[in-house]
């Protein structure tokens, strides 16, 4: 394909898991795509977010489990100081070889051609195309995608902006570990990135200004998760707001609002985790009648169509759930409702999210709190980790499993799972809600014993059981 012809069937303005996942699904029917990046090719996933976070993540708890020797009798361990330049040249490494292995390299091979370069929409509707290497390229075509993904968002804040701070992005290339850090922000990315930074051996503080930790998940949750980090030595400030941010050579000081009171914090670096807002800056949408949210989110219907009949909208941007996956389902369902006129939606009704701590948290399906609010009578069972037996061999009951289901029916609801190994067990519960099945039916299934999916077993079968007088096997 010649880079600079005009009338593609479809126009990708992004290169992330869903700009990729439209362009393979379009290459497949015989379309003709051309793709448009104005940063690095891969986007948020494999290049900022998923793959070089967790590869840290795994990094730092080898190391935390080496130093703390968890509770196994008879084995000693230890850890050495962290050589911080190799473990982020190594994490750099791993992210190179993905991107070319999973993006760059499929491009070629899919055949579809990479403009780097600016894109911003103009009437008719055509992209103007700024080139990196200087020049201006008229995009035209059918159909036109959307798939910029999102950006680390920070709130205004008095002094933030002059002083300066991390984000999730570029913590990861800091060039020393720092000795004390302040992450703003007790959600999923600042509960890893603080966890993360504290396996490494930095002091860290977490503030987040509603009540407790991990805010959106169960409360039961919520507090392990807050008697781990504090455990482990990591300071907790929730129902606290940051109001005030100063730098100076030796590093921050940041004033807390809490109870009526304002303190201060020091630390050398200080982390802002406050979420990701969608990336839709300088892309002309106003030309060619494309809405915008509250947020900065493309607005889109089921079929994830905007308002132009010809461009439509994929992942982040679209202020649809935040996960790769998502986007991955949106740019293959964007592009067989463009090109093939299929109408298809998605269904996020069992929709499982991770965060990955240790231990990981992993939900599916509703809260007790979101079943009480859509009109159902719920029955609600929690099962501490003490009594599944994969946990007592593993020395390390840290975490529940709670089910929420229908009152009468047994339907389940929602799981929500604090535990080692969390997010591979949530897939269990990922088919069951997606199978409406209910608590007895899950109590009856098979499942290996000393697993931790076991576990979603035991806690079924409390709706009929007393499992503390259960032997260690019994079905």
């Amino acid at each position: 394909m010649n880079p600079s012809a005009t009338g593609y069937d479809l126009a990708i303005v992004g290169s992330g898991g869903a700009a990729f996942a439209a362009a393979i699904a379009a290459r497949a029917k015989g379309a003709s795509v051309v793709m448009i990046e104005s940063g690095m090719v891969g986007g948020t996933c494999v290049n900022t977010g998923c793959v070089p976070s967790k590869a840290l993540l795994a990094a730092a708890k080898a190391r935390h489990r080496a130093r703390e020797g968890r509770g196994f009798p008879g084995i000693r361990t230890e850890a050495d100081p962290v050589d911080f330049t190799s473990l982020i040249d190594g994490k750099t490494a791993l992210v190179e070889d993905m991107r070319a292995d999973k993006y760059v390299d499929l491009a070629s091979e899919y055949d579809w051609p990479i403009l780097h370069g600016t894109a911003r929409f103009t009437s008719g509707p055509v992209l103007e195309v700024a080139r990196d290497g200087g020049g201006t390229t008229t995009v035209g075509a059918a159909h036109y995608l959307i798939a910029t993904g999102s950006a680390p968002w920070a709130p205004p804040i008095d002094g933030l902006a002059q002083a300066g701070y991390l984000t999730s992005t570029t913590a990861m290339e800091l060039d020393r570990l720092p000795e004390s850090m302040i992450v703003v922000g007790g959600n999923y990315i600042g509960l890893e990135q603080g966890q993360l930074f504290a396996h490494l051996g930095t002091r860290v503080t977490v503030i987040e200004a509603l009540d407790r930790l991990a805010p959106h998940e169960e409360p039961e949750v919520s507090a392990v998760i807050e008697d781990v980090f504090r455990d482990e030595g990591i300071g907790v400030r929730t129902g606290a707001t940051v109001t005030a941010v100063r730098r100076d050579a030796s590093g921050y000081t940041v004033a807390v609002a809490r109870d009526g009171q304002v303190s201060e914090l020091r630390a050398e670096q200080l982390l802002v985790a406050t979420g990701r807002r969608p990336a839709t800056d300088g892309l002309g949408l106003e030309q060619v009648g494309v809405e915008t949210g509250e947020h900065g989110e493309i607005v889109v219907d089921e079929h994830l169509r905007t308002g132009n009949e010809r461009i439509w909208a994929a992942g982040d941007v679209t202020g649809h759930p935040q996960f790769v996956y998502v986007a991955a389902a949106h740019g293959t369902l964007a592009a067989d409702n463009a090109l093939d006129g299929a109408r298809r939606t998605l269904d996020y009704h069992h929709l499982p999210r991770v965060t990955f701590t240790t231990p990981a948290i992993a939900v599916a399906g509703l809260t007790e709190a979101q079943a009480d609010a859509q009109g159902h009578t719920c029955d609600c069972r929690v099962l501490p980790l003490e009594y599944v037996p994969r946990a007592l061999v593993n020395r390390d009951t840290r975490g529940l499993i709670k089910l929420v289901a229908e009152a009468g029916t047994g339907k389940l609801l929602g799981a929500h799972i604090i535990a080692e190994g969390a997010g591979d067990v949530i897939a269990t519960a990922v088919y069951a809600l997606a199978n409406e099945m209910t608590v007895r039916q899950m109590a009856d299934l098979w499942c290996p014993y000393l697993t931790m999916a076991e576990g979603l077993k035991l806690a079924a079968q409390t709706y009929t059981r007393d499992v503390a007088k259960l032997s260690c096997c019994a079905s």
